[in-house]
C-alpha cells in the first residue's frame, strides 16, 4: 500500500507547480466523494494548500 494518500499526492502536485488547476481540484473532490471521509493528514494537507492559496504562493486557475 502506498504511504501517501491520493489526496496528499494531488496536493503535493499543486504545490509543486504552484497552481491549483480545475483538473487537480476535480480529482481531489472525486477522491473525497469516493472515500466518504477525510483523514486527519489529508485534512491538514488541504488546509495547507488553502493557506498557500490565500498567501499567494499557489494560484488557483480556472
Amino acid at each position: 500500500m502506498n504511504n501517501k494518500s491520493i489526496i496528499r499526492n494531488l496536493v503535493s502536485r499543486a504545490l509543486l507547480v504552484k497552481r491549483l488547476t480545475p483538473e487537480i481540484e476535480n480529482m481531489i473532490n472525486h477522491e473525497l466523494a469516493e472515500q466518504g471521509y477525510i483523514t486527519d493528514p489529508d485534512y491538514e494537507a488541504l488546509e495547507y494548500l488553502m493557506k498557500a492559496i490565500d498567501q499567494g504562493k499557489v494560484s488557483q486557475v480556472s
